[in-house]
């Protein structure tokens, strides 16, 4: 029972680091060319992945890129199904991961923040 609670782990993992080298190597695609896969949860039965991304560049290109890599997931599961050694390929969601870009906006706020204390 424990290994198979670990099998979604495992197959998201997998899964991170195969769609990161697709989308290097595979996607020719310039609204693409700076992602970054950053996770991916996959549900328990396997059927479904959400992968979530960064952007280097802007919203407007993170919003591009999230709709180029949900136009590409069948092209990206197809080589997915002959690369890895699975009964099935979880459905792809691409998402934009906003959590890396909150977490740069509340270290810049305490930076902030103790930049005035020191002034004071």
């Amino acid at each position: 029972m424990h290994q198979e609670s670990n099998r979604p782990r495992r197959v998201a993992h997998l899964l991170q680091r195969e769609v990161a080298n697709l989308i290097q190597r595979e996607v020719n695609d310039p609204r693409v060319q700076h992602v970054t896969i950053t996770s991916v949860e996959v549900s328990r039965d396997l059927s479904r992945a959400k992968v979530y991304f960064t952007c280097l560049d802007t919203d407007s290109d993170a919003k591009a890129a999230e709709k180029a890599l949900n136009h590409a997931k069948d092209f990206l599961r197809h080589h997915l199904k002959s690369r890895l050694q699975l009964r099935g390929v979880p459905d792809l969601r691409f998402v934009y991961d906003e959590s890396v870009e909150r977490g740069a906006h509340i270290s810049e706020l305490i930076d902030r923040a103790i930049r005035r204390d020191a002034e004071d």
